[in-house]
């Protein structure tokens, strides 16, 4: 018997639609970049509260970090959405969700009322990054600017 199946078996198969590909990756690029855009737009839009957020967490220059969060979010969530420099912009957000994640998501440290809210969160954020380096492995697709 030939234990040779490896070289027959491919470790990997794309998408047998190319077209299916692409739709997928471009629909997957805009729900992720969804939550950093929603989110950043309500920064901009309500900045002394972002400032105050940034406070709590106890950032140096509160009002620095609020504007470079805005500029993650919405410059990042934009450049996804329309695929122009996506895997440096996937990149980017993964390291930005992961400062999220250990700085206001440490499920851990919550009291019992808050800890499954935190742990959510805290989920959440990781499945982001995973789907941000996803991003940045495969790049954009063809529906996007650089079409990679």
């Amino acid at each position: 018997m030939s234990t040779n199946m490896q070289a027959t078996t491919p470790s990997y198969t794309r998408a047998s639609n190319p077209q299916y590909e692409a739709t997928l990756l471009l629909v997957g690029r805009i729900l992720l970049a969804l939550v950093f855009v929603l989110i950043g737009w309500g920064h901009l839009m309500n900045y002394s509260g972002a400032v105050a957020y940034f406070t709590k967490w106890e950032f140096p220059m509160p009002q620095g970090a609020a504007a470079l969060a805005i500029l993650f979010e919405l410059g990042g969530g934009a450049l996804l959405v329309i695929g122009w420099k996506a895997r440096w912009a996937a990149l980017a957000l993964a390291l930005y969700t992961l400062v999220a994640l250990a700085v206001a998501h440490r499920w851990w440290t919550y009291d019992a009322a808050q800890n499954f809210n935190q742990y959510s969160h805290f989920l959440k954020n990781l499945s982001i990054i995973g789907g941000m380096l996803c991003i940045a492995a495969m790049g954009p697709g063809r529906y996007s600017v650089d079409k990679a």
